[in-house]
């Protein structure tokens, strides 16, 4: 992968995260880091740059990650819906992965970070892209990770047909 035409957007109300973060990007060629103290800041960033893959915190104040990913992938205003989105956080209870996957998060990053989990995570959404769900409560990437080889049909739910796939990331 060329890592080097990656833009990427660190959200983070830790400026000590984003440093390390950003060091750890660099060591993998990546050149184009910009950051956000807040979702607020993530999204104006999102409105002045291309990015192409977001990492923000759970944690953040006064607008969380959680909040930050739901205004990415809902508002009407939202600079890039389907930008790819990796959740880092020290709070990786099953309750807090369920919500930020409910969110429209891609990928989950447990703290500690280390340089091989912000690899796999970025080679997960650049080689293995998942489509885009959109549902009436529910805009992002599919959450079923896994394709089941015997399953026959179009629908794996009763409700499915009501669901519209959208095209794949770039």
């Amino acid at each position: 992968m060329r890592y080097e035409l990656l833009r990427i957007l660190l959200v983070d109300d830790n400026h000590h995260m984003r440093v390390l973060l950003t060091e750890i990007l660099r060591a993998i060629g990546v050149v184009h880091i910009h950051e956000g103290a807040d979702g607020a800041e993530g999204l104006q960033q999102l409105r002045n740059h291309p990015i192409d893959i977001v990492m923000t915190d759970l944690s953040m104040q006064p607008l969380d990650g959680i909040d930050f990913v739901r205004l990415l992938r809902n508002a009407q205003d939202s600079p890039n819906q389907m930008v790819p989105v990796i959740m880092i956080t020290g709070h990786s209870t099953m309750r807090r992965v369920a919500e930020a996957r409910d969110a429209g998060v891609n990928e989950f990053l447990a703290k500690p970070l280390t340089a091989r989990g912000v690899l796999e995570r970025l080679n997960r959404i650049v080689e293995h892209p998942r489509p885009f769900v959109r549902t009436q409560d529910y805009f992002g990437p599919d959450r079923r990770r896994r394709a089941d080889p015997a399953f026959a049909g179009p629908w794996r739910r009763k409700d499915d047909s009501q669901v519209s796939f959208s095209h794949q990331l770039d």
